[in-house]
């Protein structure tokens, strides 16, 4: 190979994913390559260069210009421009020198036909970066070696329907003939067609036959009231964390609302074991805060195992967020066991990305407490004991304290509904910086534990007046596209310049936090009540508020954003490093930095269509 052909393999071989080819294949490609020089302001294709072709900057730079205004990229030494490997894709695109510049051209017909065993390489260049994050994505997740089935897996796979219901007038004895007839360990109790209750085999020993009632009393009088539903879309996975967090064995599942049947910890749990699951029933059982702080000591493990296994991101999500319930739950009943039942109604909500189902280790805590309007001011100081005990006992657990003080400790975040529908009215009416940072985070709230109706009440009011209201979306949109993907005109990263993480990349804040950003502005604009952030943008598509091609854009980037992150926080646990978001583009494959600017791309294309829609 003459020292011309050398020069020129060594530098394609440095060039992704030309650096993928095997050394039998690279040579031949190596042997189609023309030399050529194109002048400053010259544009593309360059002179002789008349069939679709891939060209590699070896010296020089160029600009790729759209609609013969809007600067798109530049490229620079290393840089392919595959803007002309097909004859359909330069009609609106200019390529131009900004100086004087050397390139490799390569017919793109030669390239496939060399690399016809290598279809991904040719794919690489003729896809635009959407789509190739969207398959990288599709890759992951068919080597996702989930631990657990449920995960993938609704509670339609396992409920039974329709459900057996008997009136709260029943007596005993028919209640229990009943049961034995079907085999049944459990039965639905109804008032006017309304849920009210639940009955199992333990309630007959407990609170029948040890109290000594007769065979006649209604079975109201030993029956379970109060009784929460899960929708049958829910994962089943779900489902197991929840009954084994609140020491449950029956789940009534709803549809749309209404009762469809029910689900017992036997149908699930005969499927399989899970360590997560055995640690939320670890949760359960646990006598004090100083035992529930030794089982945190697992959380660490536990979410480096799920990385290990390939589990996505999204399901590590949801496990660390379910145990995150867990421990804030048993809390509660802690408190309970020591402070006496409520005085009145509430609600204990999670906010941030434990309510988005988004969490991992060491996250900080957000949380809330909505209050019944009966509430008095008698009543008051046992709240206050009940929110300092948990959010202490959470920080024992391995949650640290809100930085911003956004936690149930905090009297702010400690009142009644009423209170709540104002605080929402404030910031929507009049969207101040302020009131910006409080909706990215109040915008986003579960229910953990109590009085679901008392949240749902507050978010449907606060939907309708966010539906449709272009002012507040307008300021919302505005702050929203403050934090920019990383990216420089030259296909390459901005990194930070100073402090602890010079020369990295902040994930959270300039890839993920804009995409959840994004994701709760279209549910606001549409009135979607989800807060998960794949949930927010699978039901916008289609809206006038996202094309289905662009939230499936925004999907792709997310999962790989959040899997990098799962990666990255999974190698610093197992060094005994604090997790962070910051990665070192130098720490990752030449592939995998091609995919992330595909993301930061795809998120930057979407903050622009926002800008454009809202000034």
């Amino acid at each position: 190979m003459s020292s011309e052909l050398t020069e020129i393999k060594t530098f394609i071989q440095a060039t992704n994913p030309l650096d993928l080819l095997p050394e039998p294949i690279l040579e031949k490609l190596i042997k189609q390559v023309q030399i050529c020089y194109v002048r400053c302001d010259e544009t593309l294709p360059p002179q002789g260069i008349t069939d679709p072709s891939l060209y590699v900057i070896r010296k020089g730079t160029l600009s790729v210009i759209k609609n013969n205004q809007e600067l798109i990229e530049k490229l620079a030494e290393g840089d392919i421009c595959s803007v002309f490997c097909s004859q359909d894709a330069v009609s609106n695109t200019l390529v131009k020198a900004d100086e004087d510049t050397l390139i490799y051209a390569i017919s793109f017909s030669s390239l496939l036909e060399i690399c016809v065993e290598h279809p991904h390489v040719g794919a690489f260049f003729t896809k635009p970066a959407a789509e190739r994050l969207s398959d990288q994505v599709s890759k992951i997740n068919e080597q996702e070696v989930v631990s657990s089935t449920l995960m993938n897996r609704s509670i339609g796979d396992f409920f039974s329907s329709p459900a057996v219901t008997i009136e709260e007038t029943t007596s005993l004895q028919s209640a229990a003939m009943i049961m034995t007839e079907r085999n049944f360990s459990s039965l639905l109790i109804i008032r006017d067609k309304a849920l009210v209750g639940i009955v199992t085999d333990k309630d007959f020993r407990c609170r029948g036959l040890a109290k000594g009632l007769t065979l006649s009393a209604p079975v109201s009088d030993i029956m379970t009231a109060d009784v929460q539903m899960i929708d049958v879309n829910a994962s089943a996975y779900e489902a197991l964390i929840k009954m084994n967090s609140r020491g449950i064995h029956h789940l009534p599942v709803s549809r749309k609302g209404q009762l469809a049947g029910m689900v017992t910890i036997t149908d699930l749990m005969r499927q399989e074991s899970l360590s997560s699951v055995n640690v939320s029933s670890m949760i359960a059982k646990a006598k004090d805060v100083t035992e529930l702080s030794h089982i945190s000591d697992l959380l660490p493990k536990l979410q480096v195992s799920m990385a290990k296994l390939g589990t996505s991101a999204s399901s590590v999500g949801k496990t660390m967020s379910a145990i995150a319930d867990a421990f804030t739950c048993k809390l509660i009943e802690l408190a309970k066991a020591h402070l006496g039942d409520e005085p009145v109604p509430f609600v204990w909500v999670s906010a941030g990305s434990q309510a988005r189902q988004e969490q991992m280790v060491s996250s900080d805590q957000d949380n809330a407490l909505i209050i019944d309007d009966s509430l008095q001011e008698q009543h008051r100081p046992w709240f206050t004991q009940l929110a300092q005990f948990v959010c202490d006992g959470l920080a024992q657990c391995g949650y640290p304290y809100c930085p911003g003080d956004v936690m149930a400790s905090n009297q702010k975040w400690r009142q009644t509904q009423a209170v709540w529908h104002k605080y929402f009215t404030q910031w929507i009416d009049k969207p101040d910086p302020k009131a910006l940072m409080h909706c990215s985070i109040f915008f986003d709230m579960r229910s953990v534990y109590g009085k679901e109706s008392l949240l749902e009440d507050v978010r449907q009011k606060m939907l309708k007046k966010t539906q449709g209201n272009t002012l507040f979306l307008a300021h919302l949109s505005a702050n929203a596209i403050k934090l920019r993907p990383p990216l420089g005109f030259f296909r390459d990263f901005v990194l930070t310049d100073n402090g602890k993480h010079k020369n990295t990349l902040d994930l959270k804040h300039n890839g993920i936090a804009p995409v959840v950003d994004l994701a709760r502005i279209y549910a606001l604009s549409e009135g979607i009540e989800e807060v998960n952030t794949l949930k927010r943008l699978t039901q916008a598509m289609g809206t006038s508020s996202l094309t289905q091609g662009s939230g499936k854009s925004l999907f792709s980037a997310f999962e790989f954003l959040t899997m990098s992150k799962v990666k990255h926080q999974a190698k610093q646990l197992l060094e005994g490093e604090e997790t962070d978001c910051f990665i070192s583009p130098n720490a990752l494959s030449k592939l995998d930095r091609e995919h992330l600017k595909d993301a930061f791309k795809v998120i930057k294309e979407m903050q622009s269509v926002r800008q454009t829609t809202y000034g």
